[in-house]
C-alpha cells in the first residue's frame, strides 16, 4: 500500500520500532530495496533529493513507487527529502509524493516556523506528511552542507514551540550526527534525545545514520525515533559493486549484469537495517 509518512510512524510508535528511510538515486536500485522491506515484513520509507527526483522524474517515480508497494503487497512512503525550495516541494506533492521535508534548518528560529508551516497547510491539504528540522546536522549531504563549527544542537524548549506552532508530522533532530559520514562512527548525544522526546509529541527522525553505531540504535528507538535515514551506506556500496563489475565485463555485454549484483548489494543492507530497526528485544511500550 502507499502510505504517508504519518501513518507508518504511527505504526511505528505502536511496536516501539523504527522505519528506515532510505534514499535511492534511480530506479534501478528502487525495486530491490521495497522488496527487501517485503522480506523483512517492515514497511518502508523510500528517499529522494530534489536532484534525484527530477532525474526521474516526478511523476515516474510516484507511479513506479505505487506500482511496486501494490504488486509486492508492502507499505511504501515516497519522501522528498531536505527540500527548501517551495516550487519543488509543490511539484512533488502535486505530482503524488506522500511525504515531504522542508529544510528550514539554515534560517532564523522565526522564519523557519512561518516557512515550515506554509509548506504544513499545503500538504496536509493534499493529505501529505510533512517533516521539519531543528537544529543543524554536520556533513554534507545532495548539496546541504554545514561544517563542523556551525553545527547547532537542537534545543528541547525550542522543540515544543517548533512543533505547536507548525504542525509538524515529524521532527528531524540535531543530536551530533552527520549525513555523508561513512568512514567513521559518532557519538550521539543520548542525553539530549531524552530530553526532546520528554517534551514533544511528534516522532523525532535521526539523519546522517550511517554514521551512528548500530550498538546505540535500541536506546535511539527506545527514546522517540521513529525514522531512521540511511543513504551514503547505499550509495558507496552500490558504487563498489558497480565499478568491480563493470572494472571486468566485455563491451558487448548487457548492462543488467554489471547493475543486478549492485542492487543486490543495496538490498542487503535495506535487510540488515530493518531487521535491526524493528527492535525485537525491546518491549512494545517504553515507561
Amino acid at each position: 500500500m502507499y502510505k504517508n509518512l504519518k501513518e507508518v510512524t504511527a505504526m511505528a510508535e505502536e511496536l516501539n520500532m523504527t522505519i528506515g528511510a532510505f534514499n535511492t538515486h534511480n530506479l534501478e536500485m528502487l525495486p530491490e530495496m521495497i522488496r527487501g522491506a517485503k522480506e523483512m515484513g517492515s514497511p518502508i520509507i523510500i528517499q529522494t533529493s530534489i536532484d534525484t527526483a527530477k532525474y526521474i522524474g516526478y511523476k515516474l517515480i510516484v507511479a513506479v513507487v505505487k506500482e511496486i508497494a501494490a504488486d509486492e503487497m508492502v507499505d511504501v512512503v515516497l519522501h522528498l527529502d531536505h527540500a527548501r525550495d517551495f516550487d519543488e516541494i509543490k511539484a512533488a506533492i502535486d505530482a503524488g509524493f506522500s511525504s515531504v521535508m522542508y529544510d528550514g534548518s539554515h534560517l532564523p528560529f522565526k522564519e523557519n516556523i512561518a516557512k515550515t508551516r506554509a509548506v504544513v497547510e499545503y500538504a496536509h491539504a493534499h493529505g501529505v506528511s510533512v517533516e521539519g528540522e531543528l537544529g543543524t546536522i554536520g556533513g554534507t549531504e545532495e548539496g546541504i552542507s554545514v561544517a563542523e563549527n556551525d553545527k547547532v544542537y537542537t534545543k528541547p524548549e525550542d522543540a515544543v514551540e517548533f512543533v505547536e506552532k507548525t504542525g509538524v508530522d515529524a521532527l528531524a533532530i540535531a543530536i551530533g550526527t552527520n549525513h555523508g559520514q561513512f568512514k567513521s562512527k559518532t557519538e550521539v548525544n543520548i542525553p539530549l534525545l531524552k530530553e526532546i522526546n520528554a517534551v514533544v509529541d511528534v516522532p523525532l527522525v535521526i539523519h546522517g545514520g550511517t554514521g551512528v553505531k548500530e550498538e546505540d540504535y535500541p536506546e535511539l528507538i527506545n527514546n522517540g525515533i521513529r525514522k531512521f535515514n540511511v543513504g551514503t551506506e547505499l550509495l558507496v556500496n552500490w558504487n563498489k559493486e558497480a565499478k568491480d563489475c563493470f572494472s571486468t565485463t566485455e563491451l558487448n555485454k548487457s548492462l543488467r549484469h554489471n547493475v543486478i549484483p549492485a542492487n543486490m548489494k543495496v538490498k542487503e543492507i535495506v535487510k540488515h537495517k530493518i531487521g535491526l530497526f524493528m527492535n525485537v528485544d525491546s518491549p512494545l511500550k517504553i515507561g
